[in-house]
């Protein structure tokens, strides 16, 4: 129960977002966005991950960045991701001066809840070009969670990173980052599985979708989350949570998408057409399916 009560004061706290049947939201978690070396899962993913993004941003949706989106346990100098993706975070910040993105941290970020680092590492990037500061996500706040008030139904969608149930990952996370940092990534240049990642242990990430629905269980909200990396969109009639997946899955990225009253897992990917050209195209994985039919009844 320490857990569940855990989930539930997040919950309590988080800042809430009014939405309805008009509004646009993508969901994406576990970029890892690094500094470019071998070490990048973000690397292999980021022009499909661009191409994805720029298409919500001209069709007007939100972005919620559900943690993970930077590797900052392998990586000290958050400066060096800022420089290698120039590009993704240059439109994230388009979203972010139309008031359309909201970042969520992760365990693999959770750096970002110290107030003092977000004002010297996202607030400002430095030009190299042009020897000066310029604002990237000025007055950002990061949160640990956030609550979706779906106006139309009197319900609300419970949105966190989902490390939050791992002892490993939440309890004793310095240890396990200095553990990642130090040891795990070195021997993984020589092709050794890191068993601390709890995407890379299925027990592990079985584990954490059990808990998490046991939170939706007894608390009756839609939660949706990412953190194992297992992308999952319940039956309707089963406990309503979901998980968006990851950016840096071998061939491809998965989010969620609620638009116009309907909730469906999303994959992006590069494709062939009939003459062999490559183009990055979207599938529906799982759903539409309207919002309502996983409310509980009040």
């Amino acid at each position: 129960m320490r857990i569940l009560n855990r989930l539930t004061k997040i919950f309590n706290e988080s800042k809430e977002i009014d939405i309805d049947d008009n509004s646009k939201i993508i969901i994406m978690s576990d970029l890892h966005r690094g500094d470019g070396n071998w070490s990048d899962s973000f690397a292999r993913n980021q022009n499909v991950f661009f191409a994805a993004l720029s298409y919500y941003y001209q069709k007007n949706y939100t972005y919620i960045e559900l943690g993970d989106g930077d590797e900052l346990w392998e990586l000290r100098d958050f400066k060096e991701i800022i420089r290698e993706h120039s590009d993704v975070f240059w439109l994230i910040k388009k979203f972010y001066e139309d008031n359309r993105f909201y970042m969520i941290f992760g365990n693999h970020d959770i750096v970002k809840k110290d107030k003092k680092f977000v004002e010297e590492n996202l607030y400002y990037y430095y030009s190299e070009r042009d020897h000066e500061n310029f604002p990237l996500f000025k007055d950002i706040e990061v949160h640990e969670g956030l609550v979706l008030n779906y106006r139309d139904y009197n319900s609300k969608i419970f949105l966190v990173h989902g490390h939050q149930v791992e002892f490993k990952n939440y309890d004793i996370w310095p240890i396990t980052r200095f553990l990642i940092r130090y040891f795990w990534r070195p021997l993984e240049l020589y092709g050794f599985n890191d068993t601390t990642r709890t995407a890379k242990n299925y027990k592990s990430r079985f584990r954490v979708g059990e808990k998490l629905t046991q939170w939706v269980r007894y608390n009756k909200h839609i939660l949706i989350a990412g953190h194992n990396h297992r992308p999952y969109f319940p039956e309707v009639g089963k406990q309503p949570y979901f998980n968006d997946g990851s950016c840096v899955h071998p061939r491809c990225i998965t989010g969620i998408e609620i638009v116009d009253g309907h909730i469906m897992l999303i994959k992006w990917s590069v494709k062939a057409n009939e003459e062999g050209l490559l183009y990055v195209g979207k599938d529906i994985l799982a759903g539409p399916r309207k919002l309502d039919l996983y409310f509980y009844q009040k």
